[in-house]
């Protein structure tokens, strides 16, 4: 393959500058790549190998930049929901009776806000898609207190006592 060269649609001080201040490290790569095929135009082999990426990074991305410009550099990048069923704002919708019923004490399970959420979306769903849901709403899993609000440490203790007391003398008599 010939030399890799990026086309000019930004001077070098500004690709610099864009590679300084990008906000994600996926840009800021992205912009490292394009800078150096921009000072030093070389193979893609050798770009590569000094930015760390993949020969094929290089080339469909020096690609992308050259026939698009910016719209190559800023895209939205991996990761996201591409496969919701609903958006975020349908899903606080949605929650919104689940959670007004925990705050008037009621419970409400996994199983029964599935149940709702497959009737909305008219189709099955696994338990993890609610577990996500109920995570990305803040929602967490309640435990059971370790102590009762109204227990007393010196009842405890007294019982404790007391109870020893009973149970051996019960069990001598019925021997």
């Amino acid at each position: 393959m010939g030399v890799t060269k990026a086309a000019p649609h930004f001077s070098v001080e500004e690709v610099k500058r864009r590679m300084d201040e990008a906000e994600r490290p996926l840009y800021r790569k992205r912009w490292r790549i394009i800078y150096h095929a921009l000072v030093d135009p070389s193979h893609a082999e050798e770009i590569a190998l000094h930015c760390g990426v993949a020969k094929d990074t290089v080339h469909k991305l020096i690609s992308q930049y050259n026939r698009f410009g910016l719209a190559a550099i800023e895209t939205t990048g991996k990761g996201g929901r591409r496969r919701e069923y609903l958006s975020l704002e349908q899903e606080k919708h949605f929650l919104e009776p689940f959670f007004n019923r925990a705050q008037a004490g009621e419970i409400a399970t996994c199983a029964e806000i599935q149940r709702a959420y497959e009737e909305c979306v008219e189709r099955r769903v696994d338990d993890s898609t609610i577990y996500r849901l109920l995570e990305r709403h803040g929602w967490r899993k309640v435990v059971p207190r370790p102590k009762h609000p109204k227990a007393s440490r010196e009842v405890q203790e007294e019982f404790k006592k007391t109870s020893q007391h009973a149970l051996t003398k019960s069990s001598l008599q019925n021997q």
